[in-house]
């Protein structure tokens, strides 16, 4: 059921920001019934702050170098988050491998972006791998946040093929156009009470989510 109020937001970055721009159209277009409460960053200085600030959101700073440990900095960043009451947080580029008590603490709460075909090449440098394996298809997925790294249930994928001249810049740039349809997607699934999860399964319109929906040339794709 679509929500009487904006689900409140907070999104986390460490970079450009460009999955939060998509985010923060979609909401301006009214297309996405959401409000991000802030953006914070582990970086300062970076573009999707500016971008925050463009929008009149909150942009806040927790710089990771000024913590000794992976520990003290999550504790902190967990505070800050909190400070804002959000319902869904979302990892807009955000390159930081998270604690378990912090994952655990926005367990089915907090949604990742990975540009790969999960479960296929978890980590970094996915487009790169995907063309030494000889892939055909490539692609991107959304999932919540588990302890395991890019291992969460996934939630959509994006798919594309991939060409004979493509190279790890040019899947990326048709990665990042993908993105930017199906990231805001789920967060309205999400919003309007579609979507959830429970012991790591998320579940869709009431259904558990065993072969995760597919958006392939501009269409939805639900077997």
């Amino acid at each position: 059921m679509p929500r009487s109020t904006p689900l409140p937001i907070v999104v986390l970055i460490s970079g450009s920001g460009t999955n939060l721009q998509a985010i923060i159209d979609q909401i301006q277009g009214g297309q996405l019934n959401a409000e991000i409460k802030a953006v914070i960053s582990n970086r300062p200085g970076v573009k999707g702050l500016q971008r925050a600030k463009a929008a009149g959101i909150p942009a806040r700073v927790l710089d990771h170098s000024q913590y000794d440990s992976r520990e003290s900095f999550d504790e902190a960043l967990e505070q800050l988050i909190d400070s804002y009451q959000p319902e869904l947080v979302i990892l807009a580029g955000f390159m930081r491998i998270l604690t378990a008590p912090l994952v655990e603490h926005y367990q089915c709460r907090m949604l990742n972006i990975h540009p790969s075909l999960l479960p296929d090449f978890r980590g970094l440098n996915t487009h790169q791998r995907a063309l030494d394996a000889g892939r055909e298809l490539h692609g991107v997925s959304v999932h919540f946040v588990t302890n395991e790294l890019d291992s969460g249930p996934v939630v959509l994928q994006a798919v594309i093929e991939v060409n004979g001249d493509d190279t790890a810049d040019t899947l990326a740039e048709r990665i990042h156009q993908q993105e930017h349809i199906i990231y805001p997607m789920v967060i309205g699934w999400f919003a309007d009470g579609r979507l959830s999860c429970n012991n790591n399964q998320a579940i869709l319109d009431g259904q558990l989510i065993t072969t995760p929906p597919k958006w392939i040339n501009q269409q939805l794709r639900m077997d």
